[in-house]
């Protein structure tokens, strides 16, 4: 940051320093909490909506988190520090969670030939089958999502960008200490 000495932060990371003019600050702030309170929400609803699928098909030996770290793992091969970077799990979550899932025989892990510190995790054919099952699911879903959601491709872009803002303005706020 010494180098943007002088400047302002809102100039550092390319945000406004202030709202567009007529807005009302109390309305903004509610709609930014709702935002907040909704953010959360929604991902524990995922969870739900994960684990009840996995409950519909029998799949009661996983929870919803691992679930969905295997489907995020995908074919890739991964250490653990990417899958925390990548999918913004915490460090323990993350290493608990694997254990779980290598124990049950759904990802195995590999020591690096080269670092022996470092392991590198894939799914085994039982995490490709859960994998597949979260695939299926989000495929079911998004065959209605726009007739009985009503939500549509142009609204699934507009939310997608206001939420990747928001997560490079919520990253900003950690790495500049803002």
């Amino acid at each position: 940051m010494a180098a943007f000495e002088g400047a302002r932060k809102s100039d550092v990371i390319g945000y406004a320093a202030k709202s567009p003019a007529g807005s009302d600050p109390q309305a903004l702030k509610a709609a930014y909490l709702q935002l907040l309170h909704l953010v959360e929400r929604l991902h524990r609803q995922l969870l739900d909506v994960i684990k009840d699928e996995l409950e519909r098909l029998g799949q009661t030996d996983i929870n919803s988190v691992q679930a969905l770290l295997l489907y995020n793992i995908g074919d890739a091969e991964l250490t653990p520090g990417e899958l925390r970077s990548r999918g913004h799990y915490l460090g323990s979550n993350v290493s608990y969670n694997l254990k779980q899932l290598i124990d049950k025989g759904y990802i195995r892990d590999q020591r690096s030939n080269v670092d022996r510190r470092s392991k590198r995790v894939s799914l085994t054919p039982s995490g490709l089958e859960i994998r597949d099952k979260l695939a299926a699911l989000f495929n079911r879903q998004l065959g209605s999502v726009e007739q009985v959601g009503g939500v549509d491709f142009a609204l699934i872009e507009a939310t997608n960008k206001t939420l990747q803002r928001l997560e490079r303005f919520w990253a900003d706020q950690v790495r500049f200490r803002l």
